[in-house]
């Protein structure tokens, strides 16, 4: 797995030629309030049940509020063959902070 601060991820999204899967591991509440245009929605609980619809070659970057719940998905998802995981560090709250000062907070 590898770990990208939001400015990084901003960076990594604006040259990538194909753009991974922003998979949003919050809850619909908390995705509600927040969330980076185009991040697909895949609460944490289902994460296990919905393995099969992701490419385990696919380069997937992983948010949640803070990091700490991607990066125990991102490494989850690892020891299930997904090969190209990011977790994305300081979460949507970084994003905020440091991209995207203007999003919503909770």
């Amino acid at each position: 797995m590898r770990h990208m601060r939001p400015t990084q991820l901003k960076q990594h999204l604006e040259q990538s030629e194909k753009p991974p899967l922003l998979l949003d591991v919050r809850e619909p509440w908390e995705y509600q309030i927040c969330h980076i245009d185009g991040a697909e929605l895949v609460p944490m609980r289902t994460i296990p049940a919905a393995l099969g619809r992701f490419d385990r070659e696919q380069e997937i970057v992983v948010i949640c509020h803070h990091g700490i719940r991607s990066r125990q998905v991102a490494a989850y998802m690892e020891h299930q063959g997904f090969s190209n995981i990011i977790n994305l560090q300081g979460g949507i709250a970084g994003w905020a902070q440091e991209v995207d000062p203007g999003m919503p907070t909770y």
